[in-house]
C-alpha cells in the first residue's frame, strides 16, 4: 500500500508561483508513474502532469510551459513547480502514484486571485 500526502497549496496572486510537494510512504519501491491531477469546481478531475519511472514528463496542453514536474529518485516524492499562475488554475491539486494499483492523495487547494 502507498500513502500520499500533498502540501504547498494556498492563495497566490495572478502571475505568481507555487511549488507543490507530494510525499509518498509505504510500499514506495513498487511505484511506477507518478503525477498531479486537478479538480476545478464543477469539473471532472483532469491530468496536469505525469512523470514516468525513468523521469520522462508529460504535460496537459493547458500547462503551456508554465509548470515543471519532477520526482525523487527514491520514489519518496513528486513535485510540481507552477509559474505564471492564472485564475483558471484555481483547483484542488491531487497527487497520484501507480503501482499495479492507483493511489491518490487528499489534495491541496490552490487559489489564484488578484
Amino acid at each position: 500500500q502507498v500513502r500520499l500526502a500533498e502540501s504547498g497549496g494556498g492563495l497566490v496572486q495572478i502571475g505568481g508561483s507555487r511549488r507543490l510537494v507530494c510525499a509518498a510512504s509505504g510500499e514506495t519501491f513498487a511505484i511506477r508513474d507518478m503525477g498531479w491531477y486537478r479538480q476545478r469546481e464543477g469539473n471532472v478531475r483532469e491530468l496536469v502532469a505525469s512523470i514516468s519511472e525513468r523521469g520522462t514528463p508529460t504535460y496537459a496542453d493547458f500547462v503551456e510551459g508554465r509548470f515543471t514536474i519532477s520526482r525523487d529518485n527514491a520514489n519518496k516524492g513528486v513535485y510540481l513547480q507552477m509559474n505564471d499562475l492564472k485564475p483558471e488554475d484555481t483547483a484542488l491539486y491531487i497527487c497520484n502514484a501507480q503501482t499495479f494499483l492507483n493511489y491518490w492523495g487528499q489534495g491541496t487547494q490552490v487559489t489564484v486571485s488578484s
